[in-house]
């Protein structure tokens, strides 16, 4: 019998019941959700819950109604743990890293859940790798585009700094999630009109790709696979010119690898979720219908969700794709499942078909 056609979400969110989430967390103001899951919270911060399928029971119940078979669960952004103590930031980390393992293991068919560590303080991030893959199985590690470090400065993920992080994630064959949040805390603009979100998130992508490129990691670690959130988008866009920069001035890359490399690498993939089928166009025209993975970004409303005003709903990007001979069925249906797959799982056929088999459990 021909196994059926599998629809993988490779990002999605999901925030935990209020009565979850531990009670220093809303002390300290760190990260809270009020008892009537109307709004997320932190300190001078809050935002709606836009969505009842932020929430598990109705993430369920979203998922089976739009024949979503699996769920790639990222961390909170809100949980990167940038200028928070040490051992608050290690505490509200270690929560969100064990809430996503409690989910992934209490419904190992529905969920893939990633765990998150702060680069700034490396020895503790390697210890937290360790926990989480040796005593919670997990295989998926989230990192910001950009984090701060002990003396208040914000740094690439992809600093050299940072290379004990890599290697034990191509020791474990990890996959890694590259998603940008806080640009309004080091970007000097006025946060406005939605900005940091609609502009600055996709230009920190595209810095992160900058550094994980010209330090040649995709080759380095090659264990490691990386996928960039909102498809690395002003990534695809500026390709032509930082390869002429590097080119222009030589002076300034001395050791540093050629951007065309990574071009298209086995190891570096991208979500759809570009909004457009110009943008999905000329990331699958740079990149390979191979390196593009599905990536919802449910439920926040920059998410491919249902919208009766954008006539949308999840998936609307590929059919669309589909009308317009950007892609075939072939490649749709490995967007779908083959390519989030090999994201996660890399070359280790034996990890594929465990977790295909947890799926169709």
């Amino acid at each position: 019998m021909k196994k059926p056609k599998l629809r993988i979400n490779g990002h999605s969110h999901l925030l935990p019941y209020p009565e979850e989430i531990p009670d220093f967390m809303r002390e300290k103001g760190i990260f809270w959700v009020d008892k009537d899951r109307k709004y997320m919270l932190q300190k001078d911060w809050s935002r709606p819950v836009t969505d009842s399928s932020f929430f598990l029971h109705d993430k369920l119940e979203w998922m089976e109604r739009n024949k979503i078979d699996h769920a790639v669960v990222l961390n909170l952004s809100q949980l990167y743990g940038n200028g928070l103590r040490v051992e608050e930031m290690k505490q509200a980390l270690r929560f969100q890293n064990d809430f996503n393992a409690k989910i992934q293991h209490e419904n190992p068919n529905k969920f893939t859940c990633g765990f998150v560590v702060h680069p700034g303080f490396v020895r503790s991030a390697c210890w937290e790798i360790e926990r989480c893959v040796e005593t919670h199985g997990m295989q998926l590690l989230c990192l910001p585009t950009h984090y701060m470090d002990t003396i208040g400065t914000w740094r690439c993920i992809f600093d050299e700094e940072n290379e004990p992080i890599f290697e034990l994630a191509n020791k474990y064959n990890l996959a890694v999630e590259i998603h940008p949040y806080d640009g309004e805390k080091f970007i000097k603009l006025e946060n406005t009109s939605w900005r940091f979100h609609l502009i600055w998130m996709l230009a920190q992508c595209a810095d992160a790709y900058h550094f994980l490129t010209l330090n040649g990691y995709q080759e380095k670690y090659p264990n490691m696979r990386t996928c960039f959130a909102h498809g690395g988008q002003l990534a695809q866009i500026n390709l032509g010119r930082r390869i002429q920069g590097f080119d222009g001035r030589p002076d300034l890359f001395v050791g540093k690898h050629h951007p065309r490399k990574a071009v298209g690498h086995k190891n570096i993939f991208f979500d759809t979720l570009v909004h457009d089928t110009g943008g999905l166009e000329l990331l699958i025209k740079n990149q390979g219908s191979k390196q593009v993975v599905m990536g919802l970004d449910d439920p926040y409303p920059l998410g491919e969700m249902e919208s009766a005003k954008q006539s949308s709903y999840p998936g609307k990007i590929l059919d669309l794709a589909m009308e317009r001979n950007i892609i075939n069925e072939t490649e749709r249906d490995a967007i779908w499942e083959d390519n989030v797959i090999q994201w996660l799982c890399g070359d280790n056929q034996t990890a594929k078909k465990d977790l295909v088999k947890r799926i169709l459990s």
